[in-house]
């Protein structure tokens, strides 16, 4: 008997690790897409935008105008880049397992988990290079006791970064399986749910990169830029 939520997953042994083969096909999928609007957008460039580029330039307007008001114009031209294509990933991964027959790659821990981790990493190697020895010194303030809470918060940044969206995600994709199940002819709460669905998609996203622009601020931001 078919299970609630339970797909049947392959997987492969490679190095001692074992690897989850509709996780990585849902993956490359997820960045096929993301380069396909990219192509769309930009292979015909217009003064005044249009279809995908009218779609795309909304989008990167919004998370430049959200990113300068964080931390600064000169951080912003550094990260941009990693910032736009982060919430791309996001909010495609987000919203493909929406389809009956497909899953969200972000609804497997270990892409949740390792995006977080990668932000995390980022976001120290860049606060080393920009601020050197006294970004280790802010971990010992306003106190040195504090060191310990303050790794501590470290530490929980990506468990809490990949568990919110990895929740949300997961139980979006059951309750809609739920639907199929035993509301076949509900066409009303179907429809409902599956725009919810959407618009949780999109917040996920959404604050999944802020969050993570947040911290990039916090890190990156020299004592004379946050005067």
């Amino acid at each position: 008997m078919h299970e609630i939520g339970v797909r049947e997953v392959m997987q492969v042994e490679s190095l001692g690790l074992n690897f989850n083969i509709e996780t990585l096909e849902m993956t490359w999928l997820v960045m096929a897409i993301v380069i396909l609007i990219a192509w769309l957008a930009t292979r015909n460039l217009k003064m005044v935008p249009t279809g995908w580029q009218n779609v795309l330039e909304i989008a990167i307007t919004g998370l430049h105008g959200q990113m300068d008001g964080m931390m600064g114009k000169k951080n912003r031209q550094l990260l941009a880049p990693f910032i736009v294509s982060l919430f791309l990933f996001l909010l495609v991964s987000n919203l493909i397992g929406l389809v009956p027959t497909l899953a969200s790659p972000t609804n497997d821990l270990n892409t949740t988990l390792g995006l977080a981790l990668l932000v995390i990493v980022m976001v120290h190697a860049l606060g080393l290079q920009r601020r050197g020895l006294e970004y280790i010194g802010h971990f010992f303030k306003p106190t040195p006791v504090f060191v310990v809470i303050n790794v501590i918060e470290e530490i929980a940044k990506p468990i809490t970064l990949a568990f919110r969206l990895f929740g949300n995600i997961l139980a979006g994709e059951i309750l809609i399986i739920i639907l199929l199940e035993i509301a076949k002819w509900w066409i009303i709460p179907s429809v409902c749910w599956l725009a919810f669905s959407i618009f949780i998609g999109c917040i996920q996203a959404f604050v999944f990169t802020m969050l993570s622009t947040a911290y990039f601020s916090i890190s990156m931001k020299t004592p004379e830029e946050e005067e």
